[in-house]
């Protein structure tokens, strides 16, 4: 064999692998679906550009009867994927959102974020938080005729949520810390964020986590892709909101949070200690943890039809309307 031949380096099996060349294959991404903006689908969708450089784009939705000078909540929304995987344009998130967006009658702002481990981090982080900067621009009356005509005539800015699943809620996480630091443009607020099965991971286990081959888990080999250069590793700040030295959750940039988690999920517990640690930070606002029972991680994803998806979309739904 050639001592070129390059060789899998790191993998999370039938998902992604990466070789030592620094190439990536991905085994597992949902099929691209265009935008419609064809009437009689309940939700019209289109893609925007919002940078150049880096790129970062975006796909709107908006309720087809919305009316001229209707004003409706904006979701800015994070997809999931370990990071390192899927996309706001494929099928699998397309469909989840459009189901939120029907559910809920908002205005959604879904980000294509750059992935890694081929965009080193923080550049999700920094993708997501200049998307969401580039939304709330549009509360300022100038240069009316650059900005996009769905966030400026139907976005209501005192109806601002972010959310997101999986590695796209540990981004809002994120996005809601540096908001509570950071000024937003046009001093917009965040009203609320949404976590739903939030991809937390530390380097011990906690709760009912398996302590035999924690670190070997599909959450450590997911990190481990995607921030292989993580300073303190699995106890990131990013990815371990709850280590010392981590920004305090009582700074929490939004007035109320839904953290979401599944019964059977490994990352379960993450997600409820993120409630309880938000719970007893001293953060002045509301949370609220939602469990669905005998489902796993990001079930809603895979198939947005079933009884516990339709539930979860539904109280999904009520927080944004509420």
């Amino acid at each position: 064999m050639s001592s070129t031949t390059k060789q899998v380096i790191k993998e999370l099996p039938n998902l992604i692998r990466v070789y030592s060349d620094g190439s990536v294959e991905r085994l597992f991404a949902s099929p691209y679906v265009p935008p419609s903006l064809e009437p009689g689908t309940g939700v019209l969708t289109k893609d925007i550009v919002i940078s150049e450089n880096p790129t970062i784009s975006a796909r709107l939705y908006l309720p087809e009867q919305t009316q001229p000078d209707q004003k409706l909540p904006i979701l800015v929304y994070f997809h999931g994927g370990a990071f390192c995987l899927e996309s706001a344009f494929g099928f699998l998130f397309n469909r989840y959102l459009t189901s939120i967006v029907t559910e809920a009658q908002v205005l959604a702002v879904s980000v294509e974020y750059r992935l890694a481990p081929e965009n080193p981090f923080p550049a999700a982080f920094e993708d997501c938080w200049t998307a969401l900067q580039w939304v709330t621009s549009h509360i300022l009356t100038s240069n009316l005729s650059e900005k996009e005509s769905w966030v400026s005539g139907h976005g209501d800015f005192d109806r601002l949520f972010i959310g997101g699943d999986s590695a796209g809620a540990t981004i809002v996480n994120y996005i809601a810390l540096r908001a509570g630091a950071e000024t937003l443009q046009g001093n917009a607020r965040i009203l609320g964020g949404i976590l739903t099965h939030p991809f937390f991971w530390g380097s011990k286990p906690i709760g009912n986590e398996p302590s035999e081959n924690h670190l070997k888990a599909l959450p450590a080999v997911a990190w481990d892709i995607s921030y292989p250069s993580a300073p303190d590793g699995f106890d990131n700040p990013l990815i371990n909101p709850f280590v010392p030295g981590a920004a305090s959750l009582a700074g929490l940039g939004c007035s109320r949070l839904l953290v979401c988690v599944a019964s059977k999920d490994q990352l379960r517990e993450r997600g409820v200690l993120y409630h309880n640690v938000v719970k007893e930070s001293g953060w002045t606002g509301e949370v609220e943890l939602f469990e669905t029972e005998g489902e796993d991680h990001a079930f809603q994803i895979y198939d947005t039809t079933t009884e516990n998806a339709k539930v979860l979309i539904k109280r999904l739904a009520s927080f944004l309307t509420k």
